[in-house]
């Protein structure tokens, strides 16, 4: 394990080392979410300018996903083969450039085109966080080291949606998608910068051979593994709706204006957020305090999926304003899940798998953003409405809670052969 950022036993605090690692860090996975979902804040510029209709959108939004996911296993190799902060700032630079290339698109295909490569270089972000985490922060740490991660993914959207919003309005989407991707590559200066010892060092063992590694068959011989699988994609499904059509629900069925959705369409996202570090810390308190990993991490990512379909309501009521809090309440709930999901396959799989437990977790996971997208889309345009799209969503996170639940075994580290 990387020593240069080892937490002294006994305490839940971060060493300077492991803040430094997790600031960075934070910053990368918003910036990641910015370049994502601020497409989805754009549709109304783009399907105008483009031509493109409401199937066809769901199918670009579709795009990403299918090279996020494809390259999710390559990159879980990767980050458990090679040193992960030069693994990771590959996959960096090419979603920045992907991301300032979307606004130089002149047409439908040229867009599928940069979302392609977008989703290929943010492929390693998650094997690379669980590579790191896993390694080389303990078990009453990963709650809120993981939450900080996650809350830096919800903040993306938020920022997406209330500064992207503001900016496409006053000087235009491409100028906004232009700037955000050439901005963004400041931050590998710090990164590369940062000390090589401590950031991932822990892989080196697994990287020389001794101890072996989980081969990704192993892994998938694991019940465990498999209910984290599904757990995700069922949550992923619920997830990416929220970040990809809420925005054009609360502008087509909800009538709001381009600035309205910026400022409002945001809440739901700093919600979650800000539960995502509650539910973290809390965890990690409850753990270090004697109470068991299973018991605590199963019962947030139950109640945050649960919790989760108060965006049904949300739907059903006539008022802006009651709606959107109704989301808010769901999507923070969606913290309590978030916050405490990775840290459970972290555990599971042991810095030794945690690269290819989470490629294959996120390759599957990702399968409603390759499909799931489409599909709603194709149920809004054949319906009319969103109605039935919410209900599809809320009956993942139900499924998703039932797999974390009961699929999952004990959520302690398991004994590899060969460790």
């Amino acid at each position: 394990m990387g020593t240069a950022i080892r937490a002294t036993a006994h305490t839940t605090r971060f060493t300077r080392a492991q803040g430094m690692l997790l600031a960075l860090l934070v910053v990368s996975v918003c910036i990641n979410y910015v370049d994502r979902g601020t497409l989805s804040v754009a549709q109304g510029y783009v399907t105008r300018e483009l031509h493109i209709g409401t199937t066809q959108l769901g199918s670009i939004f579709a795009a990403f996903f299918w090279t996020y996911a494809a390259f999710q296993l390559l990159a879980g190799y990767a980050v458990d083969r090679w040193r992960v902060k030069w693994v990771y700032a590959v996959g960096y630079l090419v979603w920045s450039f992907a991301m300032l290339a979307t606004g130089l698109v002149t047409s439908a295909a040229s867009l599928v085109a940069v979302r392609l490569l977008l989703g290929a270089g943010e492929s390693v972000a998650y094997p690379a966080y669980s590579r790191m985490l896993a390694g080389d922060f303990r078990e009453e740490q990963r709650g809120r080291a993981n939450a900080l991660i996650d809350a830096g993914s919800k903040l993306g959207p938020a920022l997406g949606v209330l500064i992207g919003g503001l900016a496409m309005e006053r000087f235009g989407w491409r100028a906004f998608f232009v700037a955000t991707g050439a901005l963004s590559l400041l931050w590998l200066i710090p990164w590369a910068a940062s000390d090589s010892r401590a950031i991932g060092s822990s892989e080196r063992t697994a990287a020389s051979g001794s101890p072996t590694c989980p081969t990704f068959r192993e892994i998938l011989r694991e019940r465990s593994a498999w209910g984290t699988f599904i757990g995700l994609i069922c949550s992923n499904y619920a997830w990416y709706f929220m970040v990809f059509w809420l925005p054009p629900y609360f502008e087509n069925e909800r009538h709001l204006s381009h600035h309205d959705l910026a400022v409002l369409g945001s809440g739901p996202y700093w919600g979650v957020a800000a539960v995502s570090l509650l539910g973290g810390w809390f965890s990690d308190r409850l753990i270090a305090r004697g109470l068991s990993a299973n018991k605590v991490r199963k019962t947030a990512v139950a109640s945050g999926l649960l919790l989760a379909t108060l965006m049904l309501p949300a739907m059903l009521v006539r008022n802006n304003g009651v709606s959107i809090a109704f989301l808010t309440i769901a999507c923070a709930s969606f913290g309590l899940f978030t916050s405490n999901c990775w840290a459970i396959s972290q555990t599971l799989a042991g810095p030794h798998a945690a690269g290819k437990w989470t490629g294959i977790q996120n390759a599957l996971g990702n399968l409603p953003g390759m499909l799931g997208l489409w599909f709603t889309g194709w149920v809004i345009e054949f319906t009319g409405h969103y109605r039935a799209a919410f209900v599809i969503a809320c009956c993942f996170l139900v499924i998703g809670a039932f797999s974390f639940l009961v699929v999952v075994r004990r959520v302690e580290p398991i004994a590899w052969s060969g460790i």
